[in-house]
């Protein structure tokens, strides 16, 4: 597909970029002749076949709010540098720690400081840079695409207390963040991904499946092509909206 001109292209930024979801939303923009700034808090990956990936690569701790508002200075830089337009940030990027067994962090055991580790990454994050982005993505009318999770609406085997709650919270967050970023002509929405086969299922994931009304687990590319469509003119009028992407797992 032939791309525009640097001073015409769209421009997404994503994190969470390095792999599953992230990785896949990266293809799909790309194909369509996006600008993808990719953050992540791994370097660049020298064996990645992303040829623009170096260049426009943010190294970023989410968890630090002082590395998160560093980042996003460093965002306004690239896009000013080579005349892009914001037209998407995908906040995707989540950690979901579990104990030294592999069991799930509860409510009653988990430190407090994980909790703030969780919510500083699955939570404040998401706002902060929406935020600090707010006049990049007022110029282009872009769109915010926030990835919650089937864990934030029901208690998960897998998924911890501190991730799920964070999650929820998102989903949440998204409906205030549209209506406050409704009127400057910014879209914000989210998805809500169930069992996506990426390299960090949980061992017993497989149980899940007869559970699932579609009986299999979803592929990082379906969620990558509705991530496209609630960024793209597609959905110029769908704001608040969490689309769930799981088989009907849901249900």
């Amino acid at each position: 597909m032939n791309q525009t001109p640097d001073s015409e292209r769209k421009a997404l930024i994503l994190t969470g970029a390095s792999r599953g979801i992230g990785h896949a939303t990266v293809k799909r923009f790309s194909t369509a002749g996006w600008r993808v700034i990719t953050c992540s808090r791994h370097p660049f990956p020298e064996d990645c076949p992303w040829e623009a990936g170096p260049d426009d690569h943010i190294q970023v701790d989410l968890a630090s709010s002082q590395d998160l508002q560093a980042a996003i200075g460093q965002m306004k830089q690239r896009l000013k540098a080579q005349e892009s337009r914001l037209h998407a940030l995908v906040n995707n990027a989540a950690i979901s720690p579990k104990k030294p067994d592999g069991s799930r962090f509860n409510s009653i055991e988990t430190s407090e400081d994980d909790w703030k580790t969780i919510f500083q990454v699955n939570f404040f994050a998401p706002v902060m840079l929406a935020r600090g982005l707010l006049d990049e993505l007022k110029a282009a009318k872009g769109a915010v695409v926030n990835v919650s999770s089937i864990a934030g609406s029901r208690v998960h085997p897998f998924a911890g207390a501190p991730y799920s709650t964070s999650k929820a919270a998102l989903a949440s967050l998204t409906r205030e963040m549209a209506a406050d970023f409704g009127p400057y002509g910014v879209r914000v929405n989210a998805i809500s991904p169930g069992e996506i086969e990426t390299a960090i299922l949980s061992p017993g994931t497989e149980k899940i499946i007869p559970q699932i009304p579609m009986r299999r687990l979803g592929q990082p590319e379906e969620v990558a092509k509705a991530i496209y469509f609630l960024c793209t003119d597609a959905s110029s009028y769908v704001t608040g909206a969490e689309l769930h992407i799981n088989g009907g797992q849901h249900v």
